[in-house]
């Protein structure tokens, strides 16, 4: 087998890891942020009649701009955003990193920059290596948080094309306040995206970005149908913008990138939004379970407005991620020093979660 070493590969490519959670056999994976809950019967009956009548047409391509998707999509935005969202202002892809990644090919590449605050979601430097975009990380507090002067400061210094702000944040699942977002805006003299792929989870009264695109044509939100929705599996993410960043990211679209099977599915998804969005609840029930449990065990946590908690803090981060997996729970080690990360699932995956964290826990060469 030819090694890397051995290709022509692009400089910037040259030592990096491709990203991936680790993919390993525990009975409880609450390492990668998915919705446990399972589709509701009523939705997967309609779902298989409706890529029925799409498989009727594969031998056509799809529509290539998927209008009716996006006007489906816009009802959703409009209904839960704040602010009316028309559908020439949404943009579908095959996940909300394949939307990042459209972007950044519009708006990055050689000879042009994008920050992120950081620790954040880990794909934004990737994808800006893969587009040939220079990667600049932005400052954060000790507790994670974003100070809005400190940043703004930054952003103005260094001018990058594109900015990067996640609400809420992974892995730490704080959430940003509106008017550190517009106060970023002000400073960036490219586009500014707000990556908020967990949204629907967050605290009652926190805001979506959304109320901020009417003024702002450089303003972009992201969201997906992987973490509410509960189908990771179909790779949906879409935006909200000014209808001039949906015209520059078809330049850079591939020819009818949406699948007819993909826009069917993610149509009957959106029809039955109310049952999908029914677990929410139930997940941020366990989600504040978790953080109300660990101050018993001698932990603490970040907080969250997302389907995760960033616990700790540990002496030995990674010796107690392995102590997990040996008691069949899997959580995710995000490099944070002293940190782990845990996805709420269940009752019963909470329950396991914290039988085997309490046994950890109590191992006083893991904790400090």
């Amino acid at each position: 087998m030819t090694s890397l070493d051995e290709l022509p590969l692009r400089p910037e490519l040259r030592g990096r890891s491709p990203y991936g959670a680790p993919q390993l056999p525990a009975k409880y994976r609450l390492n990668t942020n998915e919705n446990p809950h399972p589709l509701p019967p009523e939705l997967l009956a309609d779902l298989g009649a409706a890529l029925q009548r799409a498989a009727l047409d594969l031998n056509r391509y799809p529509d290539r701009d998927a209008l009716a998707l996006r006007g489906d999509l816009a009802a959703y935005l409009s209904r839960g955003g704040g602010e009316p969202v028309a559908p020439e202002q949404v943009w579908a892809a095959n996940g909300s990193n394949e939307v990042l990644q459209q972007i950044l090919q519009a708006f990055g590449g050689a000879g042009r920059s994008a920050l992120g605050f950081t620790p954040s979601y880990s794909m934004h430097p990737i994808i800006a290596a893969g587009t040939g975009t220079a990667w600049v990380d932005g400052h954060r507090r000790a507790d994670f948080t974003i100070d809005p002067a400190a940043a703004a400061a930054q952003v103005r210094e260094v001018a990058p094309d594109v900015v990067f702000v996640t609400s809420p944040n992974n892995p730490t699942g704080t959430a940003v306040a509106l008017d550190t977002i517009a106060t970023l805006y002000e400073a960036t003299t490219g586009v500014l995206v707000v990556d908020e792929a967990y949204e629907e989870f967050a605290r009652t009264g926190t805001p979506s970005a959304l109320t901020l695109l009417p003024g702002r044509p450089r303003l972009i939100v992201s969201r997906t149908m992987s973490k509410a929705f509960g189908m990771a599996g179909l790779r949906l993410g879409y935006l909200a913008a000014d209808p001039g960043v949906v015209d520059a990211l078809q330049l850079v679209r591939l020819p009818y990138h949406l699948s007819s099977l993909t826009q069917a599915a993610a149509r009957a998804a959106l029809a039955h939004t109310d049952a999908l969005l029914a677990t929410v609840d139930a997940v941020k029930a366990q989600r504040d379970r978790i953080v109300a449990a660990l101050p018993g065990l001698g932990l603490t946590s970040v907080p969250s407005d997302a389907n995760f908690v960033l616990f700790g803090r540990f002496a030995d981060a990674p010796a107690a991620w392995r102590a997990l997996l040996d008691r069949g729970v899997l959580v995710r080690d995000v490099g944070l020093p002293g940190w782990l990360r845990v996805t709420a699932g269940t009752a019963e995956e909470t329950d396991a979660f914290l039988t085997a964290l309490g046994e950890v826990a109590a191992d006083h060469r893991l904790g400090d």
